[in-house]
This record gives C-alpha cells, sequence and structure tokens, in this order.
C-alpha cells in the first residue's frame, strides 16, 4: 500500500492542471462549438442501452453512431477513431485557440505503452479503460457528436451537431468493453468530461439526469416520466425525489460520493442493522480513501470484506426472521458465482409492482440528505439457476474498479430503473429509487419517438 502511495500523483497538482485546462478548454469550444444558434441552449437528450453480456451501459451520441461506455467517474471522452471520425487534433502546448495543456495522467493503471503523457506535440492526454484497468496515452482531437434536444416531455427535432474535445484512443484499448463500444464517455466534475464539455459550451446549467437504461439528459431540465394520479398522467421527477448532497474525495475528484453513515435491512417487521466499525462507511478526505462512490463501470455494488461480512449478517437474519410462516426460504450453499449470497422457495409476489416480496436494504444518509436511499428489490437480486441472489459482492483482489480504496461502491445494478439527477453547480444528488414503486419507470417516458 505505502508503495501505491507513493507512486501515486499528488492530487494537488490535479487542480492546477484543472484550472489550466478549465480555462484553456473555454476558448477551445468557443471555436468548435456549433454555430448559427444562440445560448442558452435546449437540453439535449441521448439514448442509453444495457450490454446483457457485461450488464454495463453505453451512450449513442458520436455522429457516427459507435456506441460508447458510460462511466460516471470517466475524466473525458475517448475513442478508437480514424481521420474519417475525428478532426481537429490539439497539440499540447499549441496557441491555437488556447491550450489543451498536458495533464498528469489520472489512471492507476497498467500503461498499454511506454510513452508518458506530453512528450510528444500530439500526445498529452490519457485514456483509461475502467474495465481493464489499462490505460494510454492519446492525442486530443474533436469528435463530431449529435443529439436530439428536450424540453423534458419529448424529444425535439431535428437532432443538433456539435463538437465535443476527446481522445484517440489505440485499438486495442476498448478491451472487454460493451459489444460495439469504441471507447468511454467520462461523466465526472472533471473539466474534459462529456456533461461539463456540454455545459461550457451550450450554458445550459450544470446538471444532467440517468435514467438507467433508456436515457440521459443534459441540462437543467425536468423529467417527465409516468405519476399515477398526476393530470394528465405526467410528473417532473426532478421536483419531487428526494436529495443528498454530494461529497468530493480530493485523491479522486473525478468521483461522485455520497454521505452514507449505516446500513440497516427490514421486512415483515424483521430489522437488523449491519454491525460496522465506528466511521467505516466516511471519507477520509486526508488519505483520499473510504467514502460510498457510485460506479456505472462497476455491474455490482462491492463492499470492503469486513463490511459485507457483517451486511450479509444482517441481511441473512431478516431474511430468516421475516419470512412468512408456512413458506420455505433457504440458502443456496454454493451459491453459484460470482455470488456469495442465494436463497431458494417461497417470495410470494407483491400486488403492486408485480416484483418478489424481498427486504428492504435502507443506505441511511448523513447531514443534509432529505431521505435515506432504499434499495428495492430488482436493484439488488439477480435470477441465478431458478436462484434469487444478492448482487452485492465483496471486494477482491486484484484492484479497485474506481480510483482511490472506497468502503463501498455502489454499481450500475443498484441504479437502473432510478432516476438520478446530477446537480454539479449545487453539488447534490437527487435520487428517485426504484421506479418500479412509484408505478413508473424509466421506460414509461415519451420521450423518443420511435
Amino acid at each position: 500500500m505505502d508503495r501505491m502511495r507513493k507512486n501515486t500523483p499528488n492530487p494537488n497538482n490535479y487542480f492546477v492542471l484543472h484550472r489550466i485546462i478549465v480555462s484553456s478548454l473555454l476558448l477551445l469550444l468557443s471555436c468548435t462549438a456549433a454555430s448559427g444558434q444562440q445560448a442558452p441552449y435546449k437540453p439535449l437528450i441521448s439514448r442509453l442501452a444495457k450490454d446483457l453480456n457485461t450488464s454495463l451501459y453505453t451512450i449513442t451520441i458520436k455522429a457516427d453512431k459507435s456506441p460508447l461506455l458510460l462511466d460516471l467517474a470517466g475524466s473525458l471522452v475517448w475513442s478508437t477513431c480514424s481521420p474519417s471520425s475525428a478532426h481537429g487534433t490539439v497539440a499540447c502546448g499549441s496557441g491555437k485557440c488556447g491550450s489543451a495543456a498536458s495533464q498528469e495522467c489520472p489512471c492507476r493503471c497498467m500503461h498499454l505503452e511506454g510513452g508518458q503523457i506530453g512528450e510528444s506535440g500530439s500526445r498529452c492526454a490519457c485514456a483509461g479503460n475502467p474495465v481493464t484497468r489499462q490505460c494510454s496515452t492519446a492525442g486530443l482531437r474533436s469528435f463530431a457528436m449529435s443529439a436530439n434536444s428536450t424540453d423534458g416531455a419529448v424529444e425535439l427535432l431535428p437532432e443538433e451537431s456539435f463538437d465535443v474535445l476527446g481522445a484517440c484512443a489505440p485499438g486495442s484499448l476498448p478491451r472487454l468493453l460493451p459489444a460495439g463500444a469504441t471507447g468511454v464517455a467520462g461523466f465526472s466534475r472533471r473539466p474534459l468530461s462529456l456533461p461539463s464539455q456540454l455545459a461550457a459550451q451550450r450554458g445550459f446549467g450544470g446538471k444532467f439526469a440517468l435514467c438507467l437504461p433508456v436515457f440521459a439528459i443534459f441540462g437543467d431540465s425536468p423529467v417527465n416520466l409516468s405519476a399515477p394520479g398526476q393530470a394528465p398522467g405526467y410528473a417532473d421527477y426532478t421536483t419531487i425525489i428526494p436529495y443528498t448532497p454530494l461529497l468530493t474525495n480530493p485523491a479522486n475528484p473525478a468521483g461522485y460520493y455520497i454521505p452514507v453513515k449505516g446500513i440497516s435491512v427490514s421486512w415483515h417487521g424483521a430489522n437488523a442493522q449491519a454491525i460496522l466499525p465506528s466511521a467505516a462507511l466516511d471519507l477520509d478526505t486526508v488519505a483520499g480513501t473510504g467514502g460510498v462512490v457510485l460506479s456505472t463501470a462497476t455491474p455490482y455494488m462491492i463492499m470492503r470484506p469486513d463490511l459485507f461480512d457483517a451486511f450479509a449478517k444482517a441481511f441473512d437474519d431478516v431474511i430468516m426472521r421475516g419470512k412468512i410462516p408456512m413458506t420455505t426460504v433457504e440458502r443456496v450453499v454454493p451459491a453459484p458465482k460470482p455470488f456469495k449470497l442465494c436463497y431458494s422457495g417461497g417470495f410470494p409476489l407483491l400486488k403492486r409492482p408485480v416484483l418478489p416480496d424481498l427486504p428492504r436494504i435502507n443506505l441511511e444518509l448523513g447531514a443534509g440528505a432529505t431521505r435515506n436511499w432504499t434499495l428495492l428489490n430488482n436493484n439488488y437480486m439477480v435470477q441465478v439457476d431458478g436462484a434469487l441472489c444478492l448482487a452485492i459482492l465483496p471486494m477482491g483482489p486484484g484492484g479497485m474498479p474506481v480510483d482511490g480504496e472506497p468502503a463501498v461502491v455502489i454499481g450500475a445494478k443498484q441504479m437502473e430503473n432510478n432516476l438520478l439527477v446530477f446537480d454539479v453547480e449545487k453539488q447534490v444528488l437527487g435520487f428517485s429509487m426504484l421506479l418500479d414503486f412509484s408505478l413508473s419507470s424509466c421506460i414509461s417516458s415519451k420521450f423518443f419517438r420511435n
């Protein structure tokens, strides 16, 4: 661990570099922004898709329609590219429309090649694959992209074209990404991420919303989803969902952290608190470790092993004490890999929504949150060989799927069919929890015309 920290770039250097990049980026985008339309622009909407083999999500926003992995912690946009798909190479230190400025590589991973950042005129970015934990030096280029604008209810025609600064990476880097994906779309707070660039370029506010696996909205927009009892049947969910503060880890400024203070489980009157050490979930902003971070590049929630053991004990206790009398619920031993806790037997169906009757996992949030985040049914259970398995795993050897050493990583499964609203300016996150329990869903939206 000491050796790792000695080789870890000084996080303070990032902030200096960020200021350089932000000022340079604003100048660069002023030259590459689409002309002929007056700001502020309308928010943009783009389709998402779930890859069934990896359980990860892609966004289709490039003009050539090649999908990119959606990575919440990604610092920039990168893709394999040819002369026809990228244009306008930006040289490190060049004076053309400002300077992109060389960056210290944020990837704590194995380089595909021996090159160092900024060693040549065009290789001034670091493109990282969050699945393989590999990265490569890469040249910055302007990518042609397109998306429809939205009024918060439907997509508006015609489709709009724009440019985004990104990295042109080698063809070997997308290994193990979802099928067809040519790169990564970073959604972090860093200045070269996709939401940051669009906010700076189009002036529509520092917000974006995700509703996996259907759509992403960029900009300060309402998000109208079906809501029973609401006339005319739809409601702006951004106004009715709870919010929690977003925390920043100076050692990993790209990550979105939330202030979880405890974890409990409840079901049919049976309640159990995971017995965790004091401050076990807290983010240590000095060391840059701990905390609870969100990751769309991780299929399932993962916990530090000691935390997982305490949580699994509480979950299993509630299952066994809360099961309905005269029903049989048994542990499946051994559990199908990679899962650690699976059950078979009589889980009755709820009437509304029609889902198995399962415990509630409560992420107890700290000061500033308007409500705890409760994980329900489909956000933590998967069906494997006829059994219901807990899609929450202990961290294993071989490195972390995100930078730093978090205590808990909230994975893509836990965010699916949830409306998540990231307000980067106010540093808060809106979360609907599983929309099925509001008798709504991401799929119920009417944004797309076909």
